[in-house]
């Protein structure tokens, strides 16, 4: 689940090994990509720590930012 932490959407995901949890990178890369919207994030292992907020809006949270946290979500089912 997404959650609003200090103007940014905030979600850890944890996957069964390094590669799957690179495959889900590269798959939010691409998204991300053709959205011209590109998060902040952290792995390592199987952990992947996303963070989204829009820079040109002085970093806060905008309809950008949730239309990638769905499309992000939609990459899980």
């Amino acid at each position: 689940m997404w959650k609003e932490i200090d103007n940014k959407l905030i979600r850890e995901f944890r996957f069964k090994d390094f590669q799957e949890a690179f495959t889900f990178m590269t798959r939010v890369a691409f998204i991300a990509e053709k959205m011209n919207h590109h998060p902040a994030w952290f792995n390592v292992y199987n952990y992947v720590k996303l963070e989204l907020s829009t820079h040109d809006a002085g970093d806060v949270i905008t309809e950008k930012d949730r239309r990638l946290a769905l499309a992000i979500d939609e990459i899980l089912q």
